[in-house]
């Protein structure tokens, strides 16, 4: 059985269990020529196309201060492409372009791969009762405290 190292310290563990999860994400977008973030970013495009770069980087967990490299990186590959928001000059909005759209089939059931081997780790009860502590963690540990 797998122990919990650092006397439990929920920081310490939990990194530890996302570069392990990130080594299998790795694995299923490296052959789709994409970074894990990039992954990230097309999964949320293809849920609502022409989104903020700011909305979408918050989407995909990332400051919008630190978005600018992966989106970069994907409109070279011409998956992507930014159109400026006539509203905000200093605003884009992100959408797919037909090459990035054409990857949705191939994105969609390697997230569908990942995520049923991530549920064969843990039984259903767990993998629910994870999904809660996830979505709680998501939050905003102050609102939690008010």
């Amino acid at each position: 059985m797998n122990t919990l190292r650092f006397n439990g310290s929920l920081w310490c563990n939990l990194d530890i269990a996302l570069r392990n999860l990130d080594e299998v994400y790795g694995a299923v977008t490296k052959p789709l020529g994409l970074t894990v973030i990039e992954w990230y970013i097309l999964r949320a495009l293809y849920q609502k196309d022409g989104q903020h770069a700011s909305k979408l980087a918050h989407t995909v967990g990332r400051l919008p201060t630190s978005f600018t490299s992966p989106l970069d990186k994907l409109e070279q590959k011409q998956f992507i492409e930014r159109r400026p928001d006539p509203a905000d000059r200093r605003a884009v909005f992100i959408y797919l372009t037909e090459k990035g759209r054409s990857l949705q089939h191939e994105v969609e059931t390697s997230a569908k791969q990942v995520d049923a081997r991530l549920q064969n780790v843990v039984s259903k009860k767990e993998w629910k009762a994870f999904q809660s502590v996830l979505a709680k963690l998501q939050g905003s540990m102050a609102e939690s405290e008010t």
